[in-house]
């Protein structure tokens, strides 16, 4: 009896020796916390990181008028999925995406991405296509401190702490596509017909393009501007006004219309024989995905501007295009091996990858680590290296504009010299305004008396790696 009570004293002894050092480690772990190093958080996050599969979202439209374009980014995000999970996954785990329908319903697209981040506990969404879209998903990402990638072409005037953006802002595809259009090589055009969906980014991006046109001397009377609802069929009205208008000539349509609604467009455009040669319409949400459900014939000459094009000649984006027709086709996707990649497809695609290159560069999915990691990272594509901006969290990249060709593709007749620097504040509206999440930055600011002025002066500053 005294050796098995003298064996369970030993025993006893030792579990409180285990406790005392199990209590001091924690006693050093919260001193280093205070100290800023290190907090408990971050190192429940990095235990919890060792075990299990990462949750990703992925919000976009598989139904609705934005269907016709959403669906194929959810598409090429989930080949890229695949291909990081054979190759290992990120930080040695697998990525298990999470997969939400919005069906094209803005009040849909918060309530999906609230739950999400506060029930799926995912670390990152990549989605959304419309700023309207955007802007809803905007104040949940914001409130529960989340990360959103958006991957495609916008009005700017928006810099949020916990957004990138992988898509152009109105520098990097909208403006230059106007001053191609108003060079000599573009056709010297003096008259514009800026035609859109009613909606956030249609009438910013015409409201900067406004400006910019009346800056370089065009009359105000040579600028027009209408708006139509979201799936719009019915454009005979509005084409008629197009041919009057395009009658006189040196004139151009800027079209910032969205989703299903270009189909009746243009075919109206081409029963009304609005032809490229006399009135080229320049789109900037119109690619060879929308391309596939039309005739692109009477198309031919048409325009558009984007940061992609499945025909920028390179080995690398030769084999990308492969990969997904391959996947399609593999998968019983719509179309199969006849799919395309366009823009928004690439820059979502990218955007996983710029994601996990965050990732494994800050060792964490924690998102402050990823943010902290984020300025100045540089990835190579398929098409190039694309960088993360120091200052804001855009991205640089270069800018193509493309002709409709009658197979459904683009022949690029210009492009950028270079990548082209994002500025989410345009110089044609804000002159004086900026973002700088850099070093000390805290978003968006004014510029007064040579001095930096925050409009948000409580938000965090984020301090890169």
């Amino acid at each position: 009896m005294l050796e098995e009570k003298s064996a369970i004293q030993k025993v006893q002894a030792k579990k409180r020796g285990y406790l005392r050092g199990t209590l001091l480690g924690l006693v050093v772990l919260l001193g280093i916390g205070v100290l800023g190093t290190i907090t408990v958080t971050q190192v429940a996050n990095a235990a919890g990181e060792e075990k299990g599969p990462i949750k990703i979202g992925i919000l976009h439209s598989l139904s609705g008028t934005m269907a016709i374009s959403e669906q194929s980014i959810k598409d090429i995000m989930m080949m890229g999925i695949e291909e990081i999970n054979a190759k290992g996954g990120v930080l040695g785990r697998k990525i298990e995406p999470i997969v939400e329908d919005p069906a094209s319903n803005w009040d849909l697209f918060a309530e999906k991405a609230k739950k999400l981040l506060v029930q799926d506990k995912v670390p990152v969404i990549f989605g959304c296509w419309t700023s309207v879209s955007r802007k809803s998903v905007l104040p949940v990402v914001e409130k529960n401190n989340g990360l959103l990638f958006y991957p495609v072409q916008y009005e700017g005037e928006e810099c949020s702490r916990n957004v990138v953006y992988t898509g152009a802002s109105v520098n990097q595809q909208a403006v230059p596509a106007v001053e191609y259009l108003m060079s000599k090589e573009g056709g010297e055009k003096k008259k514009f017909y800026l035609l859109g969906t009613d909606y956030v980014y249609p009438r910013t991006t015409n409201k900067i393009l406004r400006a910019m046109l009346l800056k370089k001397g065009i009359a105000e009377k040579d600028i027009m501007e209408e708006y139509t609802p979201f799936h719009h069929q019915d454009y005979q009205t509005i084409v008629a006004k197009i041919k009057r208008f395009c009658a006189g000539g040196k004139a151009a349509v800027i079209n910032t219309v969205n989703g299903d609604s270009n189909v009746p467009l243009f075919k109206e455009l081409a029963n009304t024989g609005v032809k490229a040669e006399e009135c080229p319409v320049m789109s900037f949400s119109v690619a060879e995905d929308e391309l596939r459900g039309l005739d692109a014939k009477p198309l031919v000459g048409h325009l558009a501007a984007w940061n992609y094009f499945q025909s920028v000649n390179t080995p690398e984006n030769k084999e990308l295009v492969k990969r997904f027709k391959e996947y399609a086709k593999k998968n019983n996707l719509p179309g199969g091996d006849k799919r395309v990649v366009d823009d928004p497809m690439f820059w979502g695609y990218n955007g996983l990858y710029l994601w996990k290159a965050a990732v494994e560069k800050a060792g964490s999915t924690d998102v402050e680590a990823v943010l902290k990691s984020f300025p100045g990272l540089e990835i190579q594509t398929a098409a190039g290296k694309i960088l993360a901006d120091k200052r804001n969290h855009h991205t640089a990249k270069p800018v193509y504009i493309g002709r409709i060709l009658a197979n459904g593709q683009f022949e690029i007749i210009w492009q950028s010299k270079g990548l082209v620097t994002p500025e989410p504040w345009s110089e044609y509206t804000f002159p004086e305004r900026s973002c700088d999440w850099g070093k000390g930055g805290k978003g968006s600011f004014d510029m007064k008396g040579g001095q930096k002025v925050f409009l948000d002066p409580s938000a965090a500053p984020i301090e890169p790696m």
